[in-house]
């Protein structure tokens, strides 16, 4: 009986089969990344919004103000009294009612711009020029409420962390496409809801949801791709990251052309009920299906890819072998249980944590400076597009371990020399802080491809999508870790980033080198790795 590597070889480890299937999962990345950034558009500031007097609406309608012209009876005064008040987040202290004038409203109340004059916070009474332009006006997450937002974002990564935990184990328990295309599905209908919300508790229960089953479209796909080929085409979970930068890419774009958020959030979340027609394309892994003692099913989609590649399987196959083991479900213990797995997955959790932190701190904070957000988005997403390019020619060649080492080595040495340059060379600060970008994007993209080499076939969905939740823990810490510290120096970010990457870089070279060698299928593979 042939091993399931022997047959793959024959029926073809990367032909036209595997490329079609890697082309159509590849697309969950481009939908999965605009869901992962998507706040930096739902969430817009509001160019023009100001608090309303009570009473302003009748008397507006009564004298047929524009709303520049309330703006105008309502802000101006403020400025008169005290220019350095706004009129966004307060209000002066009075009323218009029946008496007021449509000429001079506020005659009556005397000269406001003698003195102070009084004023009142603004609750539940602002005015947007562009009123669902974002969810910002929509639900007025401004002035005391402004930390919402950074809540809607928080939400979604929640959602992504239990997503890792509950749909990573369904899809070993329960199969790969089974899990993907029920993702699909809810990400879909979560994301419907999202865009009609009546309110924002609806908005975050939704959201939540919606990243919840995003993430297990992203790491089920990317756990496919990786199953259905050869050791040595392995290289496509590299090249699958590329469609998440693509996404990042053509994000700006729908929300440049899309002026509600209604609109972009529909516009990113409808393309997932596409995804559902894969259930007539693409099949479920057949790795999984022998580790579930299916091996006919199996044998069956070996033929088939067999066929579509043309190639021709031996007819005297009648099995395949691939383990001994008894068929378990998968837990927590067993990615602990042995020394090898136990050392991978700590490693891996920390390297998992310290590129999401890292990356989502030097984006915060390279910011994307100043002027147009569409093309500035767009800028900070096409620096990332070289890194795959960059792994791809060196991975086959040196291995994973020296790259990924190295690669978070020169992310903190450029972090900690950022830190130390001085403010009057701001293009060096920038470009090196653009390296630093990269280098620790490279990191990111190398441990999605260790981490699913480095685990057995019955643990491999499970065991990614448990230490890439690490992956939403740093995303969650990244802006507490970035903004409180910066208000301490500056630049002391920077040095803890240092910190944590050069660490990361030593301790990724404990891990043992996976170039050239077959995917593990059993525990007792993982150790003699």
């Amino acid at each position: 009986m042939p091993s399931f590597d022997e047959v793959l070889k024959e029926a073809g480890e990367f032909g036209r089969f595997q490329k079609r299937v890697f082309f159509l999962l590849s697309q969950t990345g481009i939908t999965f990344s605009s869901l992962f950034a998507s706040v930096v558009f739902l969430g817009r500031a509001p160019d023009n919004f100001w608090c309303r007097i009570p009473g302003a609406a009748e008397l507006s309608d009564r004298c047929g103000w524009t709303l520049e012209e309330e703006r105008n009876f309502t802000v101006l005064p403020l400025h008169l009294g005290n220019e350095s008040v706004s009129g966004e987040c307060e209000r002066l202290d009075v009323t218009w009612d029946a008496s007021a004038g449509c000429s001079s409203p506020l005659v009556r109340h005397g000269n406001l711009s003698a003195g102070s004059p009084p004023l009142a916070p603004c609750h539940h009474s602002w005015v947007y020029a562009q009123p669902h332009s974002s969810i910002v006006s929509e639900y007025d997450l401004v002035c005391g409420n402004a930390w919402m937002l950074d809540l809607s974002q928080a939400i979604l990564n929640l959602g992504f962390l239990v997503g890792a935990f509950i749909l990573g184990y369904a899809a070993d328990r329960y199969g790969r496409i089974l899990i993907y295309l029920l993702s699909c599905l809810g990400v879909g209908i979560c994301g419907i809801i999202v865009a009609f919300s009546p309110n924002f508790t609806v908005f975050l229960i939704f959201r939540f949801l919606q990243g919840m089953f995003g993430k297990g479209t992203w790491m089920t796909c990317y756990v496919i791709v990786t199953e259905i080929v050869g050791s040595d085409q392995r290289i496509v979970g590299i090249v699958i990251q590329i469609f998440f930068t693509l996404g990042i890419i053509i994000l700006p774009g729908i929300a440049y052309l899309i002026p509600t958020w209604q609109g972009i959030q529909l516009a990113i979340s409808l393309p997932n009920f596409l995804f559902l027609l894969y259930y007539w394309v693409v099949p479920e892994s057949p790795r999984w299906l022998l580790t579930r003692k299916k091996g006919e099913k199996a044998l069956k989609i070996m033929r088939n890819i067999a066929k579509h590649n043309g190639k021709f399987l031996s007819p005297h196959y009648s099995e395949i072998t691939i383990s001994n083991e008894e068929v378990s479900n998968p837990s927590c213990l067993d990615l602990v249980r042995t020394l090898q797995m136990r050392r991978n997955t700590l490693i891996l959790m920390y390297a998992w944590f310290t590129s999401a932190l890292i990356y989502q701190g030097l984006v915060m904070r390279l910011g994307i400076i100043g002027g147009n957000l569409y093309l500035d988005f767009f800028i900070s997403g096409a620096v990332e597009l070289p890194a795959a390019f960059l792994i791809i020619v060196t991975i086959d060649r040196i291995g994973r371990r020296l790259p990924f080492a190295m690669s978070n080595i020169v992310a903190g040495g450029a972090c900690l020399i950022t830190a130390f340059l001085p403010e009057d060379i701001p293009w060096l600060k920038t470009t090196v802080a653009t390296l630093g970008r990269l280098s620790i994007t490279i990191a990111f993209e190398i441990v999605y491809l260790v981490n699913s080499e480095l685990y057995p076939t019955t643990l491999r969905n499970f065991g990614v999508s448990l230490c890439s939740s690490l992956c939403d823990l740093g995303g969650i810490i990244a802006p507490f870790l970035l903004f409180r510290l910066a208000a301490i120096w500056l630049e002391l970010p920077l040095i803890i980033f240092s910190i944590l990457a050069a660490v990361c870089g030593l301790l990724v070279l404990l891990l043992p080198e996976t170039k050239g060698i077959s995917l593990p299928e059993t525990l007792e593979d993982v150790e003699q790795l």
